[in-house]
């Protein structure tokens, strides 16, 4: 088993250095909208060569742009050229053998004076980089560097090995909006993850800070507190993931279930309070960053049926609709907390293929 992520470092160029990136990061995408430009008007992929592309990057550079434009027109020829991407954001990217990584910087080769010249660009360091340089001993894989709010970050694809690893337990978990998370094992074991009460309350927080700032016509600042909600949400998953991961170890469990959430914002039924919350909140990610959590430790995510997984009864199979957040069946008397019913129902439903990113 492979597993490929994302590992992202914040840099820490000079003043000479943050030219240089500012300067190809805009070239290059300008050659990648040149190119493609031109595939589109011959309706075919192009035949350059870097001897071909006239601009001031290196040769590793260059190559990596007319990768990146065949792989925009090819997309772009799937929809019969009626979507053609601009690319307006400047990146830059490397590809694997024209980079290196220490423990301190990452060299690339950069255009100096018109000649291609490799300089080291410092890394800031920070507790997480202990724990990346370990992942980076895996194959790596290309190198972008973009700037994100000022900053310059470095992102480097890595695929490492994973060992399945010795659980014997299936685990499911059932994702919410009152309670984020809830995990059952096959044994019984339950925990709760997250606070609804406490997301609500931000969410809440958030769009009043919006509106009162709309009312000011303060459009710089309402996109500096959606960025700032946004990286809040995120966190919050990264937290809840790591803690599901966790207690999956902790309980030997080998596969974690999850619901395929396909189109929830169409078909989950909430109250008029809760409804903003369901279509800002994304369920898609969380369940995204608990499968590769999970996946890097060799424990496999499997996504199953969510069809009546909140209303069949866990031990005899028969549906009733919980009341508030008990469920009470009504044939066996069986009784708990909505959300562990769907946990535990998920255990046992049919597996589906796939994942929907709709959520």
């Amino acid at each position: 088993m492979e597993q490929t992520i994302t590992i992202k470092l914040k840099l820490q160029p000079n003043r000479f250095q943050k030219k240089l990136l500012e300067k190809m990061s805009k070239t290059y995408i300008c050659v990648i909208n040149d190119l493609v430009s031109e595939m589109v008007e011959y309706k075919q992929p192009t035949k350059k060569t870097t001897k071909n592309v006239v601009a001031p990057l290196p040769s590793a550079v260059k190559n990596q742009a007319i990768k990146d434009a065949k792989s925009v027109f090819t997309k772009s020829k799937k929809t019969g050229y009626a979507m053609i991407p601009i690319l307006k954001k400047p990146v830059c990217i490397w590809n694997n053998q024209n980079y290196s990584v220490s423990e301190r910087e990452i060299s690339v080769p950069l255009f100096v004076d018109g000649r291609s010249k490799r300089i080291p660009i410092r890394v800031q360091w920070n507790e997480k980089n202990n724990r990346f340089q370990e992942l980076m001993k895996g194959k790596r894989g290309t190198l972008r560097i973009t700037q994100k709010s000022h900053k310059w970050i470095a992102q480097i694809s890595v695929t490492i090995p994973t060992k399945p690893i010795n659980g014997h337990q299936l685990m499911g978990v059932d994702l919410g909006l009152k309670v984020p998370a809830v995990a059952v094992t096959e044994g019984g074991q339950t925990k709760f993850f997250g606070n609804g009460r406490m997301n609500k309350f931000k969410k809440r927080y958030f769009r009043k800070k919006r509106k009162s700032l709309g009312k000011a016509k303060k459009i710089k600042a309402i996109r500096t507190i959606h960025d700032k909600e946004q990286r809040w949400m995120k966190n919050q998953d990264h937290q809840i993931s790591r803690a599901i991961v966790d207690f999956a170890i902790k309980n030997d469990v080998s596969v974690i279930r999850l619901e395929k959430l396909k189109n929830i914002r169409q078909t989950a039924r909430t109250s008029r309070k809760n409804n903003q919350n369901l279509h800002s909140w994304s369920f898609y990610r969380l369940a995204n960053f608990i499968e590769y959590k999970a996946n890097l430790i060799g424990i496999a995510v499997e996504y199953v049926d969510p069809a009546y997984t909140s209303q069949k009864c866990p031990s005899c199979s028969e549906r009733n609709k919980a009341a508030d957040r008990q469920y009470h069946c009504k044939n066996c008397g069986f009784s708990t907390h909505r959300d562990r019913v769907g946990a535990m129902n998920i255990i046992h439903a049919p597996l589906m293929h796939g994942k929907s990113a709709s959520a």
